[in-house]
């Protein structure tokens, strides 16, 4: 048996009689406006699911993880969402305030839904400690208050919205309303269920004015409607349209809420939000005649419009003919008549630039060719690489190809000028750089690089060339080939992938892994999947990208690493020990001056690296994501998750104190730590 620490246990079952006296307490409340003082009083209702998770340990695991990305999330915004998939035991959580709860108020409502539906209990864990439920270990309870709305499901429940019974709760306190009030405020709820749905946020509050003739007096109807950020703005529309004819029946009352899955509406005579928190729901609202009348205005018009174009179109046509059937490269067609053709150079000028490609000008060399340092007659310094021609069938299709490297413009990406065909070599002009590649700096004889500023600067920068060779350039460009040497630096170390695309240019029988990327596959930055199976995409670049950035972190290469702690075979897995201790940081490099650089962001770049070298492919982000992920958006929702493949299942391997134990993942884990 495992052992268990006696104080948790002994703690966890004194508090279970205390949770159940709690929520059979709540659940007792009478309905009361939501003030200041009690905001968090109304419980409307709650459900727990009937069916348990199929590992508790696991479960509880995920439904942490979930929780706390949750509440996370909403410190800044009233709305969050956060999946964690990890051992089969998923875990989707949502959780929305009203719009006009402030921050605080916000989290004092989830943390006020955690009292009754959630207790954090036992000693710390690595993955957190553990969400012990009042329902018990079901794999699904629903929360709903009058303030806002707290969710967990082992499924994507996020787009229902109408898939239970709705609830309704009207102001217990009798006080018939006058005609004028009952009829005002089912005006303003038929107004807000239109309103709503076009609406920022899909969130509207307003105000109506009732004159009250029997009584000379005048009142005010509070209401508000709201829809679930994840829904169409139609069922946004049909979720209301059900709730306010609900509330129909609370109108002879002082108040009244309605809710289902996707929607919330209340109203109240009694302010339960601020005169500065309305909305201006008049420009929202359309007249069905103006509508009418709008409407075949804007069709002559539109009519007359698409008219006008086709004959703009027709005379366009008329003068520019041969124009007309160009169009640039796109991802499926190939066609490249738009792309303007590189510039050729001779022989002549590039053995001459290069002093007859002596070894002297001689700067380095790789699966390409040689390169060397050339310069021109008229000035210009430029790198020069020497490689073989295509063979016979590639030859055909040499100046299309030529003719799409050499258009690629992009600040982290070395620009090919042009080309020379000579006998069996082909003679590519690049631009070049000053400072060489990468590689020379981090363990060269050129090395000195210490300052944080410049590595991430090279991190950042080269995810971003990566991101437009897959997804930004016309024509999708895989690399094949990332890695320390094959990232350039310009007199301002800003990075430049080089050797892009160039692989089209080999020969057929020369563009196999097998064959020519030999040395890259050995010191460890192709991924599994093109290494064992030949299996390309664009995340074969995003693993060879994860590698050069744990390598450019610790400045050590792949296969330097030495742990005789943990005796790791190489930098990667020695990476990933310290992540799953939680000691990020005993990977940098101690050539950095820890006060040039923030511990978190450090810790955060580390786990990007380790979310592109996941075995899984799918589990690997794009490097547009990446390109994210760098620039402002948190880790919370996708920490990485290192996975051991095999040719039918991926298995999540879980350290406990005694075994290993493990268990099959068909998803992808994308929660919080």
């Amino acid at each position: 048996m495992r052992h268990v620490d006696s104080r948790w246990l002994s703690w966890r079952l004194a508090s279970m009689p205390m949770l159940v006296m709690l929520l059979i307490a709540m659940t007792q409340l009478q309905a009361t406006s939501s003030q200041a003082t009690d905001r968090n009083s109304t419980l409307m209702k709650y459900y727990c699911s009937m069916y348990k998770g199929m590992n508790e340990k696991y479960f509880l695991s995920n439904l942490n993880a979930t929780m706390s990305s949750l509440r996370r999330q909403l410190t800044t915004s009233g709305y969050a969402s956060a999946r964690t998939l990890l051992n089969g035991d998923s875990v989707w959580g949502l959780a929305w305030c009203r719009g006009y709860l402030s921050i605080p108020d916000c989290l004092s409502c989830f943390d006020y839904a955690g009292l009754i539906f959630f207790l954090r209990l036992g000693p710390p864990k690595r993955l957190g400690r553990p969400w012990l439920k009042v329902c018990g270990s079901v794999n699904g309870a629903h929360a709903i208050y009058s303030d806002c709305d707290v969710r967990y499901e082992n499924n994507n429940f996020y787009t229902e919205a109408n898939h239970r019974a709705g609830v309704v709760l009207c102001d217990n306190i009798t006080s018939p309303q006058p005609i004028e009030f009952q009829e005002a405020a089912k005006k303003l709820l038929l107004d807000l269920q239109i309103a709503a749905p076009r609406a920022y946020k899909y969130y509207a509050a307003s105000t109506r004015k009732v004159a009250i003739a029997s009584q000379n007096a005048t009142r005010v109807v509070y209401a508000i409607a709201q829809c679930n950020l994840n829904i169409s703005q139609s069922v946004c529309l049909e979720c209301l349209q059900l709730r306010s004819t609900s509330l129909f029946d609370c109108l002879n009352t002082t108040s009244g809420r309605a809710m289902d899955n996707g929607c919330f509406m209340r109203f109240d005579t009694t302010p339960f939000f601020g005169q500065n928190q309305t909305t201006d729901i008049s420009s929202l609202l359309w007249d069905d005649h103006s509508r009418k009348k709008k409407a075949i205005i804007g069709g002559v018009v539109g009519g007359v419009s698409f008219l006008l174009l086709l004959l703009a179109i027709f005379l366009w046509f008329c003068r520019s003919k041969k124009a007309a059937g160009r169009s640039l490269t796109d991802k499926s067609t190939g066609s490249t008549e738009l792309l303007q053709a590189p510039s050729t150079y001779s022989y002549h000028v590039l053995k001459e630039a290069t002093n007859n490609f002596s070894d002297e000008k001689k700067i380095g060399g790789g699966m390409f060719g040689d390169v060397y340092k050339g310069t021109l007659k008229n000035g210009d310094v430029v790198a020069i690489k020497k490689t073989f021609m295509a063979s016979g069938r590639r030859k055909a299709h040499f100046n299309e190809e030529v003719k799409i490297l050499s258009n690629v413009h992009h600040r982290h990406l070395v620009r090919l000028l042009g080309y020379c065909r000579k006998s069996a070599h082909l003679f590519l002009v690049h631009e070049y750089m000053e400072n060489q590649s990468l590689d020379q700096f981090l363990y060269g004889e050129l090395k000195q690089f210490s300052c944080w500023k410049q590595r991430f600067d090279i991190i950042f920068g080269t995810a971003r060339g990566l991101a437009y060779l897959h997804e930004q350039y016309h024509v999708t460009i895989i690399h094949r080939n990332i890695k320390t040497s094959n990232i350039l630096l310009d007199s301002e170390f800003q990075p430049k992938i080089a050797d892009f695309g160039l692989i089209r240019l080999l020969p057929e029988d020369k563009t196999h892994i097998s064959t020519k990327i030999t040395g890259s596959m050995n010191s460890g930055y192709i991924a599994p999947e093109y290494v064992n199976h030949g299996h390309l995409s664009e995340k074969v670049d995003t693993y060879s990208y994860g590698v050069v950035v744990i390598e450019i972190i610790s400045g050590k290469r792949y296969k330097d690493v030495t742990d005789t702690k943990s005796d790791t075979p190489n930098l990667l897995d020695h990476a990933w020990n310290l992540y799953e201790n939680g000691t990020h940081l005993n990977l940098v490099d101690d050539k950095l001056d820890p006060s040039e650089y923030a511990s978190e962001d450090v810790i955060k770049i580390i786990e990007i690296a380790l979310m592109c070298t996941q075995p899984v492919v799918s589990a690997r982000p794009s490097m547009s994501e990446v390109v994210t992920l760098l620039s402002d958006k948190t880790l919370e929702e996708r920490p990485p998750v290192r996975s051991i493949i095999t040719e039918d299942e991926v298995k999540i391997h879980v350290s406990t104190e005694s075994s290993i134990s493990s268990a099959t993942v068909s998803t992808i884990q994308l929660s919080g730590r």
